[in-house]
């Protein structure tokens, strides 16, 4: 029987002031003024739309994602997260998270964001040396990083993660280790720090840059992730490394096959019906024009995933996490029985990726299995 799980909110703002050729995110540039009253209105109208399908829970967390959401108003945020709490209560310390640009900050900006509820950003940094923010296409410089680390605690707003990426064209592994030095530096409570894959539909796509060999970059993937266990940095999730107590409570939230809501452009949701036992899908509208014309439906597509796609759904968040994964949360999360798996979990095993506790109330991924994920995926599909 499925259990219903945390519900969590996120929030798509889809404009950016430039679409850097390595995102394959909804993200569109902007080349006109900001429609912001309107897509605020929209997103309220979007979320009353889910009303009936979350009606008497509570909010586990809330991520305002992009493209860049720094750039709407400080006003436009409160006036956001005010109609959010009188549709969706939600205790007064809820992690909300804001993702921001260096280069789209300000001082009294940030500090408006805290005023509004904001107690934790993302700050999309990828590097801190010149070069490699040129070939990613980033408007902002090292310098300018930094500085948004220290407007953010200015304003009060000391919970923070930084986003980096590595495998970077033309990085070797000095550079990849010098940018994490200097995040480590900046003290921060969480790091992202994760490897650049070309994605289908980016200019990366189409114009491939030269990036480092496997072998360079399994290196660097090994060193980095000593480096940051050295500065108490502790891996929870393939690219994610936080400080005691800090682990982004809103990703986790996915990674064990909670529930969220997604409203804005191109949003997904994930919605646990208790009353017919099923789990729910939908995308949201991906054209910001479009989902702003009232004569269109938010929705794009929704259906009910299939018995036998969900334990593949399931481990397909689940084993990101490094910690060892109840078999009771598969089966909450799921409806399933740990039996109905059984004998892909045993495959996995004889190819030492996975580890089933012998009284099989745990499992978790090897080091192995952490190495070549994509591969223990597949015996679950």
């Amino acid at each position: 029987m499925l259990i219903l799980p945390p519900l969590s909110l996120y929030i798509h703002m889809p404009w950016c002031i430039k679409k850097c050729p390595y995102c394959d995110f909804n993200s569109h540039e902007l080349k006109a003024n900001l429609a912001e009253e309107e897509y605020i209105e929209a997103l309220l109208a979007d979320l009353q739309e889910h009303r009936d399908n979350i009606k008497g829970r509570t909010l586990h967390s809330i991520f305002i994602g992009g493209g860049t959401p720094s750039l709407f108003s400080a006003s436009s945020i409160t006036k956001l997260l005010d109609a959010i709490h009188s549709t969706l209560p939600f205790p007064k310390h809820l992690e909300i998270t804001l993702e921001a640009n260096p280069g789209a900050i300000d001082q009294q900006q940030f500090q408006g964001f805290h005023q509004a509820g904001i107690n934790r950003l993302s700050i999309g940094v990828q590097s801190f040396q010149e070069k490699k923010l040129k070939a990613l296409g980033r408007i902002h410089s090292g310098d300018e990083a930094q500085r948004a680390v220290n407007i953010a605690r200015k304003a009060g707003i000391n919970n923070f993660n930084i986003d980096l990426m590595f495998g970077l064209p033309e990085q070797n592994i000095q550079d990849a280790l010098y940018d994490l030095q200097m995040a480590t530096s900046l003290s921060p409570t969480h790091i992202s720090w994760y490897q650049l894959n070309i994605e289908p539909h980016t200019a990366f796509y189409h114009r491939p840059p030269v990036l480092p060999h496997d072998e360079t970059i399994w290196e660097m993937q090994t060193l980095g992730q000593g480096l940051l266990a050295k500065n108490n940095y502790k891996q929870y999730e393939v690219s994610a490394y936080s400080k005691e107590h800090y682990q982004c409570q809103h990703n986790n939230n996915y990674w064990e096959f909670g529930d969220y809501i997604g409203i804005g452009a191109g949003a997904h949701s994930k919605i646990t019906d208790p009353e017919t036992q099923s789990i729910i899908r939908c995308w949201k509208t991906k054209n910001p024009r479009d989902y702003l014309n009232p004569q269109k439906s938010f929705i794009a597509e929704q259906k009910t995933v299939p018995k036998n796609e969900i334990a593949f759904e399931f481990m397909l968040n689940a084993l990101r996490l490094y910690k060892k994964i109840p078999v009771k949360l598969f089966i909450e999360r799921t409806g399933l029985s740990i039996e109905s798996i059984l004998e892909k979990v045993k495959i996995a095993q004889e190819n030492k990726l996975l580890v089933l506790s012998k009284n099989e109330k745990v499992f978790h991924t090897t080091t192995k299995g952490k190495r070549f994920l994509n591969n223990l995926l597949e015996i679950f599909i």
